[in-house]
């Protein structure tokens, strides 16, 4: 019995495509195990995917999780961004009552930061010394623990969406929604502020974005298709959309589609600009032409990876740079994709590592055999 726990249930779309991916993958490198994953929404993650269990610990006291935890051969923490300031606590509590009840736990392709109270590394610190197995999904989130002393060994792999399929029918969906996928489409992906413009007011932010936008459509003869990647991305877009002087070339796409339905759609785009890192590493699998705006460290880190140059934050005094970037690789978006792509695999094959070095874990609590990647 394998147990999940993570930022799931419909919060954000990149944590559903890691959840999306890493039942397949368990059921492969495991095929008998029941899986259990305990989710911020029971019933979203009962509907979206096939799993044995759904449990809510948010909800439930210290002694209602205890017997479900007991059961478990092996509990996964991640994967995804979730050990990060004020929240790492609370998805750490789940391996703590393992660690008292002698169940094995792993850190599953995990990120980490920002991690800067002291409190929190502790927690953290705590937590994963007494894992089994660490696996981290980028090199800055293993730099992150090793400077707040985690001295198990620490393994990068890759982001289990990396291994994300998508479903038929894009052009379909696409057309469903209001776009015609003959068009020009350049996919945006906004977050607030935050992070991504330490430095700039939130008009400011909001005009400079629909500047970026209206440029788009002027210079490329585009329409922009703003995608939602938290529910709270559909407020930035509507509030970029509202100071834009071509909002009537731009659409908003909606918060009620699955990982792999946006998957399915992204091929259709001519090019992707954005924020959120699940985003654009559905474009980079995709074959798209991408460009980032880095406000984390993880968006960096996959840039890097993908053999791509570093961008720093959203520029407020170099904004004239930044579309000179955006004209470039408009003129030259059929040479991304083919650079990228030898990376994008070598990011896959990462991936796929993850699920067998947690499986080693539970060998000698199940008397399995050697575990080979798939």
């Amino acid at each position: 019995m394998i147990g999940i726990s993570g930022s799931y249930g419909g919060l954000n779309l990149g944590d559903e495509a890691i959840l999306s991916s890493t039942v397949p993958q368990i059921r492969q490198v495991v095929p008998d195990a029941e899986i259990v994953v305990f989710t911020r929404n029971v019933e979203h993650t009962r509907r979206h995917h096939l799993v044995d269990r759904v449990l809510c610990p948010r909800d439930v006291l210290r002694e209602e999780i205890l017997p479900e935890i007991r059961r478990l051969d092996l509990l996964l923490l991640g994967g995804g961004g979730i050990l990060y300031d004020y929240e790492a606590g609370a998805y750490l509590r789940e391996v703590m009552i393992a660690h008292e009840l002698g169940i094995p736990t792993f850190a599953f392709a995990i990120g980490v930061g920002p991690l800067h109270d002291r409190e929190e590394q502790r927690a953290v610190r705590d937590g994963l010394e007494r894992m089994a197995g660490i696996t981290v999904r980028e090199t800055g989130a293993r730099r992150v623990l090793e400077e707040i002393g985690v001295r198990t060994p620490i393994t990068v792999t890759a982001d289990l969406a990396f291994l994300l399929e998508p479903e038929p029918g894009g052009e379909d969906l696409l057309r469903t929604g209001g776009l015609d996928p003959q068009n020009n489409l350049v996919a945006l992906s906004l977050r607030e502020a935050g992070g991504a413009a330490p430095d700039l007011s939130q008009s400011a932010y909001h005009a400079l974005l629909a500047d970026t936008a209206d440029y788009i459509i002027r210079r490329f003869d585009a329409q922009v298709v703003f995608i939602p990647m938290e529910y709270a991305d559909l407020r930035e877009a509507h509030r970029v959309l509202g100071v834009m002087a071509l909002p009537h070339r731009a659409r908003v796409l909606g918060f009620d589609y699955r990982p792999r339905q946006l998957l399915a759609m992204m091929p259709y785009f001519q090019m992707a600009v954005g924020m959120r890192l699940h985003f654009l590493i559905f474009a980079a699998l995709s074959g798209v032409p991408l460009m980032a705006l880095p406000y984390a460290s993880k968006v960096a880190d996959l840039i890097s990876a993908l053999g791509l140059p570093r961008r720093a934050a959203v520029p407020a005094e170099r904004s004239g740079l930044f579309l000179a970037d955006l004209d470039r690789l408009w003129d030259e978006r059929h040479r991304q994709p083919p650079a990228v792509a030898p990376r994008v695999e070598m990011l896959k094959a990462a991936a796929r590592r993850t699920m067998p070095l947690a499986a080693e874990v539970i060998l000698p609590r199940t008397g399995g055999g050697p575990i080979v990647p798939v």
